[in-house]
């Protein structure tokens, strides 16, 4: 019975050899491997055999079987490549370049980003970053937030635990670490890194349990600046805001101050904007950014006297800017990857 099996493998081989085409492949493969194939009838007997025969004949008949498959598949490789290599035509140079001209491009983000970035360093603003995962304090403690503000609840920040097993449940103050929410703690790790005068802008990606749909992303990036120094005033920071929106959306923009709250600033201010230029908004204020005087606690937890420095923090939506200055409506479309999106914006910046 065995040789029977090393005859079915070795005619297998040399049949093989000789086939050009994948349906002659494929009807060779039913004579063998298929429901009336010689293997698929030379298992079945098996059942004739006695009963301290079958373990050895059983392990005969999968070795035949593996040897089988592997023949086949080399055999269905060597004439798909043969028929590739005929499709190519004898006129063809391998070595020419691709026909196509298609280079690539920056994606709308980074553009935006990049622009943003340019605009602050006239002004004399340098880039910080930090990383992606970050401690609770770094977050919110350092930056005025109260144990109970809905932001430190686990339905709006993703907690996760020290060992790197994920979770949503919000561990015990010592072994909370999170996905940064807002690139504010970059600002704080720079001005315990540095001594003022500071000036840094912090553009990243920020996560939170947003509901994703047309203007909210739970993956999402922000630029956040600060300016620390002394004898820093709210006319300091209108002055940077109004050059930054006027060298973005031209000199005709118009904004405006209003007042808000955040934690971490005293006085803040949602900044609103008018602008001619950005469509069917055009006609209408628009919230941009959020902005404030760095509250004295958030100076007291870096360990800078408020008696001493003072400053201004801001932060802005990437994606929001982008939106607006080329007139997308989905949030959704940059991270579709959809290049009949994509390559509207295919340039660098």
């Amino acid at each position: 019975m065995e040789k029977n099996l090393q005859a079915i493998v070795e005619e297998a081989k040399k049949k093989l050899d000789l086939l050009n085409s994948k349906p002659d492949w494929e009807s060779y493969k039913a004579t063998i491997l298929g429901p009336k194939g010689s293997l698929t009838v030379a298992a079945k007997e098996i059942a004739n055999l006695p009963n301290e025969e079958k373990p050895k004949f059983g392990k005969a008949i999968n070795q035949a079987k593996n040897c089988l498959e592997e023949i086949f598949s080399n055999s269905l490789n060597k004439i798909e490549e043969k028929a590739d290599l005929a499709s190519l035509g004898s006129s063809i140079d391998p070595t020419l370049p691709p026909p196509s001209n298609f280079t690539g491009g920056t994606h709308p983000l980074t553009n935006t980003r990049r622009k943003i970035v340019s605009i602050f360093r006239k002004v004399g603003f340098t880039v910080a970053e930090a990383t992606e995962g970050e401690t609770e304090w770094f977050c919110f403690d350092a930056l005025n937030t109260p144990e109970d503000h809905p932001a430190r609840d686990a339905q709006d920040t993703l907690f996760f635990s020290p060992d790197s097993k994920w979770t949503n449940i919000k561990r015990k103050k010592e072994e909370a670490f999170i996905l940064r929410t807002h690139t504010s703690s970059v600002q704080i790790r720079s001005l315990l890194k540095e001594k003022p005068p500071l000036r840094i802008i912090a553009p990243g990606r920020c996560f939170r349990r947003d509901t994703v749909d047309a203007t909210h992303s739970a993956n999402f990036h922000q630029t956040e600046g600060l300016y620390v120094d002394k004898n820093v005033t709210i006319k300091d920071l209108k002055g940077v805001l109004d050059f930054f929106l006027k060298e973005l959306f031209g000199e005709k923009v118009q904004t405006r101050l209003r007042p808000s709250f955040f934690p971490f600033t005293e006085p803040s201010f949602e900044v609103d904007l008018k602008a001619p230029n950005i469509g069917k908004l055009s006609d209408q204020w628009i919230e941009i950014m959020g902005c404030g005087m760095i509250d004295p606690k958030v100076l007291n937890l870096v360990e800078l006297n408020p008696h001493d420095w003072s400053g201004f923090a801001f932060g802005m939506g990437i994606e929001r800017i982008a939106m607006l200055l080329h007139g997308i409506d989905d949030i959704r479309h940059f991270y579709n990857n959809d290049l009949r999106f994509l390559s509207q914006f295919n340039y660098s910046s």
